[in-house]
């Protein structure tokens, strides 16, 4: 089953990588014994995806991206494989579609003229309260 990313955009399966490894840490006998842990790994350049997307996956500093463009998740949250399966894949699709979040282009603005008195009339209260402060002269 393809990972769906948006209404026309999928990874199919053969494009995502999965290998099971033992999870790190402590646990007994079942982290020794069992491998539970996941490492999804997804060729970015390879892949099917839109150019844009492939552009902006690899323009992130991520250091889960290495030089040659693939995308290392490695979870090991839980104690299944099937369930760290699917949050390598939710991670995954966390990372692809805040990748392609286009930031909205910010414009400098000037502050109303009401704003600016505010602001001098409370640096001028302000002043006057620490003026009180001082030492008292009979």
């Amino acid at each position: 089953m393809p990972l769906v990313i948006s209404n026309n955009v999928q990874i199919p399966d053969y494009e995502l990588d999965f290998s099971a490894i033992r999870a790190q840490g402590s646990g007994g006998q079942n982290v020794n014994k069992v491998s539970s842990a996941i490492h999804l790994r997804f060729d970015i350049p390879k892949s099917s995806l839109p150019d844009f997307y492939k552009e902006r996956l690899l323009a992130l500093s991520d250091s889960r991206i290495n030089k040659d463009g693939i995308l290392i998740i490695k979870s090991q949250e839980f104690r299944t494989q099937e369930k760290n399966k699917q949050e390598a894949l939710n991670r995954l699709l966390g990372i692809i579609q805040k990748a392609t979040v286009v930031q909205k282009t910010r414009r400098a603005t000037k502050p109303t003229r009401s704003s600016q008195k505010k602001r001098l009339d409370k640096k001028t209260q302000r002043s006057e309260t620490k003026s009180m402060r001082g030492k008292v002269n009979y």
